[in-house]
């Protein structure tokens, strides 16, 4: 019975993240879009003091707003919504693949590839600079420089 109470358990870890449930009321959990399309009413439209509209030409042109932006932001999410998130899903798994079968064999393909030569440059360095500049090393070790103030 415990074996399979830890088995129903580990199944239910396990579930499958394209089935999660998804978070409804934030839907920005992250918030990428916090700084860029929180415009409201007051953000676009504002009367100094002194110059005012009647009030309900102010309460009307509120309404007209936020409403005509509500609607309009659910039209074209419901018409464009899905199609772009094909595009997107369509382009990040792309971005994905490309990465994942391309680009980090090919890093660690060269990386593995760049060891070796590197062992084959340190080695000619040593065998063919080391003498050369220890020779030169020792020719130079007798220059002595004089420093006199002249008046």
């Amino acid at each position: 019975m415990a074996e399979q109470q830890g088995e129903l358990e580990e199944r239910i870890i396990i579930k499958d993240q394209h089935t999660k449930e998804i978070d409804l009321v934030n839907r920005d959990p992250k918030h990428i879009n916090e700084d860029v399309v929180k415009v409201d009413f007051e953000d676009v439209i504002a009367e100094p003091v002194g110059t005012y509209s009647f009030d309900g030409v102010w309460k009307t042109s509120y309404t007209t707003f936020t409403v005509s932006k509500y609607w309009c932001y659910r039209l074209l999410s419901a018409v464009l919504g899905i199609p772009l998130a094909v595009i997107w899903g369509f382009l990040f798994a792309l971005i994905s693949f490309c990465h994942i079968w391309a680009v980090v064999p090919c890093i660690k393909s060269y990386l593995i590839e760049i060891q070796c030569v590197s062992r084959i440059y340190s080695l000619c360095i040593h065998t063919f600079c080391d003498p050369l500049f220890e020779a030169l090393s020792k020719i130079c070790s007798n220059i002595r420089v004089a420093v006199r103030k002249e008046i």
